[in-house]
C-alpha cells in the first residue's frame, strides 16, 4: 500500500453528486478544496452493509468539519446515479438519506488507483487521507473492508493539524482539542514527560 502523507493529493476530475443534491459531470477536488482542508475518504460500494454508517458517521459530524473549514468528500466505484439513488433511499430502509457533501463517482477506478487503495477485487478499502491548505496529504488510514472507520478520530486529526500549523508544536500520543502540545526538542520531550509520562 504506497503512502500519500508529505506528497501532494492526487487531483481528479469526474461526475459526482454534491452535498446539496446537484449531479454534476465535473467536480474537480482541486478547485473544490482550495484554501481548505479536506478529508477525501473511500469506501467500498453504495447498498452495501458497513458503508452507509460510515457515511451517516459523517454526515453526523458534518457541522464539525465546516466548524473546521474542512470539506468532507466521499468516493466509490459506483456512478453518480447510484449515489444519487442512494441519497434518495431513507435511512430505515438501508439508504443515507441526503448527506450533506460530495459522493464522487469513480467509474474508471482510477481515483482508487491514483491513491492506491484498490482492492483485489476492483473495489475500495476504506481509505481516509487528510490534505492540508496547500493540497498535500497529512494524514491516511486505510481499513480492510469489514472493518468500519471511527471518524472521531478524523476530527481529532483535523485538530491536531491545526493545533500544529497556529503553534508549530507537535501533538504527542492521544492529544486532543485543549491538551498541551509539545516543543520538538530534547528539551520539549522532557518537559512534557516529566508532567505527562503516567497519563499516556
Amino acid at each position: 500500500m504506497g503512502v500519500l502523507v508529505g506528497k501532494q493529493a492526487p487531483d481528479f476530475t469526474t461526475a459526482a453528486v454534491l452535498g446539496n443534491g446537484d449531479i454534476v459531470d465535473s467536480f474537480t477536488l482541486s478547485e473544490a478544496i482550495k484554501g481548505k482542508k479536506a478529508v477525501v475518504f473511500f469506501y467500498p460500494l453504495d447498498f452495501t452493509f458497513v458503508c452507509p454508517s460510515e457515511l451517516l458517521a459523517f454526515d453526523h459530524r458534518i457541522e464539525e468539519f465546516a466548524k473546521r473549514n474542512v470539506e468532507v468528500i466521499g468516493v466509490s466505484i459506483d456512478s453518480h446515479f447510484s449515489h444519487n439513488a442512494w441519497r434518495n433511499t431513507p435511512v430505515d430502509q438501508g439508504g443515507i438519506g441526503p448527506v450533506k457533501y460530495t459522493l464522487v463517482a469513480d467509474m474508471t477506478h482510477s481515483i482508487c488507483k491514483d491513491y492506491d487503495v484498490e482492492s483485489e477485487g476492483g473495489m475500495a478499502y476504506r481509505g481516509s487521507f487528510l490534505i492540508d491548505e496547500d493540497g498535500l496529504v497529512r494524514h491516511q488510514v486505510v481499513n480492510d473492508l469489514p472493518l468500519g472507520r471511527n471518524v472521531d478520530e478524523m476530527l481529532r486529526m483535523v485538530d491536531a493539524l491545526a493545533f500544529h500549523q497556529t503553534h508549530g508544536e507537535v501533538c504527542p500520543a492521544g492529544w486532543t482539542e485543549g491538551d498541551k502540545g509539545m516543543d520538538a526538542s530534547p528539551a520539549g520531550v522532557a518537559a512534557y514527560l516529566s508532567e505527562n509520562a503516567d497519563k499516556l
